[in-house]
């Protein structure tokens, strides 16, 4: 069976899941299309009231959502309860700004009284990754449902348990049927899902190579798509970096949920004067982890969430050290049981070695020593991918400089990288197109419809002044 809960630290098969039926299919396109048409003309009020719910819910039953995150993919139980929350800032953010962020706009023009209404766009389609596998829902689901698109998720083969507690919370805030609803869609059905004339658009967070195939079936049907990739994320320290505080957050930067993160730093970009500390440094870090029960608070290495993805990892470091990269620290087998990767640190990768542009998705560090910024900067841009980045500097608005020439859609400086509700996420390059979260998102997927009212009582245009696409010559003539 594709779909199947395998618990990455005991290795355990707790639960497999059929796919879905045609008939399955069919009713719950139906039931989202149903509800697109009766609620296209509702105020936000009612969705937003329910998107209050829905965080309400992430608040209350913490303990139990943050379960299926560590059974599914074996993130850390604390790391959990971390996603379970940022999802209640989200559902909660778009509740207390919908209404604002969808009211009609008023146009200055010349040919009369014009609005723009946001309008819903319809329903819309969700693939999603397991890495974070509720707040990658979540930031999807909250403002497009609050726009009023239905949604329909396919969710990742190794998280059904995830996806279904989702759909439960959301069903338990209120939703209407046909509001939210999870499929176990193999990849044929995804492109009958896509083609379908019921779907409206298509978001995607994944793979370069998921993300293409989606994009292309979304492409060929003319249905709007956005699309967050992975990331080759540099992580950058200049000459003049307070090393103490680079110290605090290098290693978390690449570990954090076991290095499982398309916004990692996972090239580490090192100028001459600061390479041999930091390197030492992150070496000393990596190997004071403790890997052990993601369940158990004192650990602090969670395994690798499927055998299949530890194994591709392994296969990605043995061809860059066959390539000629070293390995500083690591890279030794774990004495454990489940799927856990020892952190490892790799230098020497030169432009040749095939680790030089590819993502390594789990706790592997690429460090690189230059000789000042301008290498820096040189190197952090020749990526293939862009999707974010940090900024080490003695002078906070030198990083903002510096962070300004990285080709790259989001950067920190002098911090660790963050995600919340107001600011936008999304990259460039392979790393896709569009952004999620802020306030921008919420019109990816929405009609921004056009109405113009001619002020005069009577319907003359007013003089010197043209209507909609005709020309003056052509306008009847007193």
């Amino acid at each position: 069976m594709a779909y199947a809960t395998v618990n990455p630290y005991t290795n355990e098969i707790v639960k497999q899941y059929d796919n879905s039926t045609p008939d399955e299919i069919e009713q719950t396109l139906a039931n989202a299309y149903n509800l697109y048409k009766s609620m296209r003309d509702d105020p936000v009020a009612p969705r937003a009231k329910i998107l209050h719910k829905l965080s309400q819910i992430f608040i209350k039953d913490a303990e139990q959502l943050a379960k299926p995150l560590v059974e599914d993919m074996g993130k850390l139980y604390n790391e959990a309860l971390g996603e379970v929350a940022i999802c209640a800032d989200i559902a909660e953010y778009y509740a207390a700004n919908a209404e604002r962020l969808l009211a009609p706009e008023s146009v200055q023009t010349l040919s009369g009284q014009a609005q723009i209404l946001n309008r819903p766009y319809g329903v819309l389609m969700a693939v999603e990754p397991w890495n974070f596998p509720y707040y990658q829902i979540m930031r999807v689901f909250a403002p497009y449902f609050a726009a009023g698109n239905p949604m329909v998720l396919k969710h990742a083969a190794n998280t059904p348990g995830s996806a279904l507690a989702f759909e439960a919370a959301v069903e338990k805030a209120g939703a209407p049927v046909g509001s939210f609803k999870n499929l176990f869609l193999s990849y044929d059905q995804v492109a009958d899902v896509i083609a379908d004339p019921r779907i409206q658009g298509v978001c995607l967070t994944g793979s370069e190579r998921g993300g293409k195939a989606v994009a292309a079936e979304a492409g060929k049907n003319l249905k709007k798509s956005t699309m967050e990739l992975g990331g080759n994320d540099a992580f950058i320290v200049l000459d003049d970096a307070n090393m103490d505080e680079v110290e605090k957050v290098s290693a978390a930067a690449r570990l954090y949920n076991c290095g499982q993160v398309c916004t990692s730093s996972k090239r580490f970009i090192v100028t001459e004067k600061n390479y041999d500390r930091f390197i030492k440094n992150l070496a000393e870090q990596f190997a004071n982890v403790k890997m052990g029960d993601p369940m158990d608070p004192t650990t602090t290495l969670a395994p690798m969430c499927t055998e299949k993805n530890k194994n591709k990892l392994q296969k990605q470091v043995d061809e860059a050290i066959a390539a000629g990269a070293k390995v500083y620290y690591g890279n030794e087998p774990v004495d454990l049981d489940g799927q856990f990767f020892q952190p490892t640190i790799l230098t020497d990768i030169t432009k040749d070695n095939p680790a030089y542009y590819q993502e390594m998705f789990g706790p592997v560090a690429q460090v690189y020593k230059v000789k000042d910024e301008a290498a820096a900067i040189e190197l952090a841009n020749d990526s293939h991918l862009g999707l974010g980045g940090i900024v080490y500097s003695g002078d906070a608005q030198h990083g903002a400089e510096v962070a300004a020439k990285i080709e790259t859609g989001m950067m920190f400086v002098n911090t660790f990288l963050s995600t919340l509700p107001e600011i936008p996420f999304g990259g460039i390059k392979m790393s896709g197109y569009g952004r999620e979260l802020g306030d921008e998102c919420i019109y990816s997927f929405v009609n921004r419809e056009l109405v113009v009212k001619n002020p005069d009582p009577e319907g003359k245009l007013p003089e010197n002044k043209f209507g909609g696409l005709v020309a003056p010559a052509l306008l009847p003539q007193d």
